[in-house]
């Protein structure tokens, strides 16, 4: 998506080289995210976004998945402080360790799956006929939204 990120992540054709380069877990992983296998959603891996190259991302729900190696409990501040940049974007960000992804990845997927559901909007058990269970509103001068109507 050009306009949100770093002209040299582009120029270099980084996530290209990533893609090619994706760890073991990485490729695990994308086996299960790929072709809209959890719940019709499309991933896209080593996408691009600002300064950063996300591992997997569903830009339709907002969630990133990175894949952590040894390495990343070297750099636990960065990974901090990128996580918390991608929350201010609107985005979940969600952490798997390498040996999670090989040993568990039914877990992996799981937990994939009940975080994809917390976005989706359930429709009500038992929604009221029409007219009843109606609430009205009205703004008082401090501004508060108060019922006037049950």
């Amino acid at each position: 998506m050009i306009g949100q990120t770093n002209k040299k992540i582009r120029t270099n054709n980084l996530p290209q080289a990533l893609r090619q380069g994706m760890t073991d877990a990485e490729n695990t992983l994308w086996r299960i995210l790929r072709g809209r296998q959890i719940d019709g959603l499309k991933f896209r891996r080593q996408h691009p976004f600002g300064d950063y190259i996300l591992d997997f991302v569903c830009l339709e729900n907002m969630l990133v998945i990175e894949v952590d190696g040894g390495q990343h409990a070297e750099q636990a501040g960065y990974d901090e402080i990128r996580t918390e940049q991608l929350q201010k974007a609107g985005f979940q960000v969600l952490r798997f360790w390498n040996n999670e992804v090989l040993m568990e990845i039914d877990a992996v997927k799981e937990k994939i799956w009940l975080v994809v559901q917390g976005h989706q909007p359930h429709p009500h058990p038992d929604p009221p006929l029409e007219g009843e269970g109606e609430v009205k509103f009205a703004t008082s001068l401090e501004g508060k939204k108060e019922i006037i109507s049950p």
